[in-house]
């Protein structure tokens, strides 16, 4: 991805500011897994989005001005010991080239809180502007009634200038990143690309006394050696009466004889995610109620594909599926009432997809050409120790629709004929 790209999206940013304002944004930094071992890290994908950097600690300062902003980044300072015991640190030539933030706007995380008393907060002759009103931070709460992360991170600026009204950044940047460029299309296509091929491997694989976190390992690998740099989100991979639980994770059962496996997955590209699930059987060949319950999910998945365009609400969508679900298990006798559903299909139609994998965006906003959205019905039949659920990655175009993982088999004829070789 271009650092043009990036450019322009801090450009967009900054528009959307309220005048007299400046925005902060953190990347992060690792949790502690125990005394000597922190947990993997993840950017903070606001930060991420406007960077396209990938380092821990490091702050994105944004200044709209009347005509024009400024950016600045701070970013850690390489030493001795850390190039020694972590590896080189990005140097401020290195973070320019990714960001396309002028070398001469990088500093130090040690500078960070004299550079914003000094010139942001203060009406002095090195001030960049007249004296801001407002500070945008990344507010966003994983669940009710928990203190946003940035709140502590800045604690120190809100607390000294309590004259600053705080706004939340998160409103500006879901619009903006809700809709995908061509060189985000082409990241989320890659992430796909891989996540077929880690399907594949798996679907080569299976057979009954295969334990699931096998085929969870064999994804990961296979995902790795095509070149993602791991999963977008934790694998599910679930056989039998286990596929019936949405958020199954555990992946630790032997597999049956006469069972389905259902894997929700994902590869990631330059961050970016896939989201798909395949359901199969795990001796190769589906029985005829297999068949039965897994036709009923497929033509639904490809009818409400078939109606993604721009224009019309997900939440349409969602309504659409739930009312074909019905009327098919009707039909099965498995439910008398359209009301009887909920049994065997609880969850929405799907979700919007990008940098996370449910992407940020109103859901209350029409779908637009750009957006990226999930295709996801299913039904789950506990009794039956069946669960099946078909899940597809659609990008909304001006004229329509493009599935962009349709090369990942899911006809029956397909997946059996797969299975033999």
């Amino acid at each position: 991805m271009s650092n043009n790209e990036l450019i322009k999206r801090r450009e967009a940013y900054a528009k959307g500011m309220e005048k007299n304002s400046f925005s902060l944004l953190y990347a992060g930094k690792s949790l502690y897994k125990s005394k000597d071992q922190t947990f993997p890290f993840t950017t903070n994908k606001n930060f991420f989005y406007l960077t396209g950097l990938r380092r821990e600690k490091f702050i994105l300062l944004i200044r709209n001005a009347e005509a024009s902003h400024f950016e600045f980044l701070f970013i850690e300072e390489p030493s001795d010991y850390a190039t020694k015991w972590l590896g080189s640190r990005m140097t401020k030539e290195e973070a320019s080239k990714v960001s396309g933030i002028d070398p001469s706007n990088i500093f130090y995380l040690n500078d960070f809180e004299a550079f914003v008393a000094g010139r942001i907060l203060m009406d002095s002759r090195v001030a960049i502007a007249k004296l801001p009103e407002n500070l945008y931070l990344d507010l966003f709460r994983q669940y009710t009634m928990t203190k946003p992360n940035s709140l502590e991170v800045f604690h120190n600026i809100i607390e000294t200038y309590p004259e600053l009204a705080i706004k939340d950044a998160c409103g500006i940047l879901d619009n903006i990143r809700r809709l995908k460029s061509d060189s985000e299309v082409l990241e989320i296509s890659k992430a796909i690309e891989y996540t077929n091929k880690g399907i594949q491997a798996m679907m080569k694989a299976v057979k009954p006394g295969v334990n699931e976190r096998e085929l969870e390992a064999l994804f990961e690998f296979s995902i790795k050696v095509a070149g993602s740099e791991g999963t977008s989100f934790n694998t599910i991979c679930a056989s039998g009466k286990n596929a019936t639980i949405l958020h199954y994770e555990s992946n630790d059962q032997v597999i049956e004889d006469n069972t389905l496996l259902l894997t929700d997955l994902g590869a990631l590209s330059n961050n970016y995610s896939a989201d798909i699930t395949r359901t199969y059987p795990a001796n190769g060949k589906f029985t005829e109620r297999q068949k039965q319950l897994y036709q009923l999910v497929l033509d639904v998945n490809k009818e409400i594909i078939s109606l993604v365009k721009p224009g019309i609400f997900l939440g349409d969508l969602n309504t659409k599926a739930n009312e074909l679900l019905a009327e098919k298990m009707i039909k099965l006798g498995k439910i008398k009432t359209k009301e009887e559903l909920h049994k065997y299909y609880y969850h929405s139609i799907g979700h919007y997809l990008g940098i996370d994998v449910h992407d940020v965006g109103t859901y209350k906003t029409k779908l637009e050409p750009g957006v990226i959205i999930t295709v996801e019905p299913g039904i789950y039949v506990s009794d039956e120790g069946i669960g099946i659920r078909i899940e597809d990655d659609v990008l909304v175009t001006k004229d329509g629709h493009i599935n962009l993982s349709s090369a990942i088999i899911k006809e029956i004829d397909e997946i059996e004929a797969f299975m033999k070789k």
